[in-house]
């Protein structure tokens, strides 16, 4: 009698070189290590990038890159994954240039792949806020199956109203002990103090038939290669470098409330003529641009031209005025309120 043939063994699935997975991490949860410890079994190295980098710290971005770098490479080693089989990209935002973004990813990518095309996506799309999937359609696309109601937002909502069992279930051992030892530390201190604000702030628009949008101006004041810039005094930002600008006020236009709030923020001596210097605008309308609430902004540029730096008498609400070089302020987004540093950038890099 023939014994039955026996069935080949079924091929093991393709193992990818590389595996890309984006994301903030702000923070890690278990969610984002059930993601990678999936896209482990299916690529040889995962390349970590990581957004919101060089950013100040604030509610939505409490944590540098550095320690999201950190709190990742630890979660991972806690369920047994080589800290070789792991790459990292740190991106800056780009609020109101995508491809300076997909350009940084790209390219960070391409530093540690050494031009192999062997290049997954690791992701799922559930809504609009995945569209940046579809932005690599060089890589492939490889879908993750874990499906998880729980965000980073959750995370950091119960962090900073210390519901801290509720925080011990979202986030695996190694995270969980970052956040500990964070929240005995000044910065969460200054943190939890303005999220307290911002929470008091929004509640205060809450009876309002409608979600407010407010109108502001911001003005970018430049003399000899140096941006007039001013210290926030007050919550929200406190301590951040900032442009001077202002909620516009019934009765004003909008380049009147720049001027004006020039004039009370840094006390530039009123022979400059800021009106004749003005060489340009632009709205700044991303918006998640304020945590306060919907805000669009009209920014204007004034050019006072070359000379010596007029002297500055900074008001109440603004801690210091100052001329800042123009090599400090494109090179330290992680000094800037909210998108002060992109508008900036948006003014001087035009030439």
């Amino acid at each position: 009698m023939t014994a039955p043939a026996s069935l080949p063994p079924e091929p093991l699935p393709r193992l990818r070189e590389f595996g890309v997975y984006i994301g903030r991490f702000e923070p890690p949860h278990q969610a984002h290590l059930l993601v990678m410890q999936g896209a482990l079994q299916s690529v040889q190295t995962l390349i970590v990038v990581i957004g919101s980098a060089r950013a100040a710290r604030n509610t939505k971005n409490p944590f540098t890159a550095q320690e999201r770098q950190d709190v990742i490479l630890a979660m991972l080693a806690e369920v047994g994954v080589e800290a070789g089989r792991l790459r990292f990209v740190q991106v800056r935002d780009f609020f109101y240039n995508e491809s300076l973004w997909l350009s940084q990813v790209q390219g960070g990518v391409a530093a540690h792949t050494g031009g192999s095309r062997d290049v997954a996506l690791v992701g799922h799309i559930k809504d609009e806020s995945s569209y940046y999937l579809r932005s690599f359609p060089a890589w492939e696309f490889l879908p993750t199956h874990v499906v998880s109601p729980l965000s980073a937002t959750d995370v950091r909502k119960a962090y900073f109203e210390d519901r801290l069992e509720d925080v011990r279930g979202m986030v695996p051992p190694a995270v969980h002990a970052f956040l500990d030892a964070f929240r005995q530390t000044p910065d969460y201190a200054e943190l939890r103090a303005e999220y307290d604000y911002l929470r008091e702030y929004r509640a205060a628009w809450q009876a309002s038939p409608a979600p407010p949008v407010f109108v502001a101006a911001d003005a970018v004041v430049t003399r000899s290669g140096h941006v007039l810039t001013v210290r926030r005094a007050a919550r929200p930002g406190r301590g951040l470098l900032a442009l001077p600008g202002d909620l516009l006020e019934f009765g004003e236009t909008l380049l009147a409330c720049a001027v004006r709030s020039v004039r009370q923020e840094t006390g530039l001596p009123a022979e400059h003529d800021l009106t004749a210097a003005l060489r340009a605008q632009t709205v700044f309308d991303y918006p998640d641009r304020s945590q306060r609430g919907r805000t669009v902004t009209q920014a204007f540029h004034f050019d006072l031209g070359l000379g010596a730096l007029p002297g500055l008498h900074p008001a109440a609400d603004a801690a210091e005025a100052f001329w800042l070089p123009f090599n400090e302020a494109l090179g330290r987004p992680d000094l800037f309120f909210e998108d002060h540093h992109a508008i900036i950038e948006h003014f001087l890099m035009r030439g």
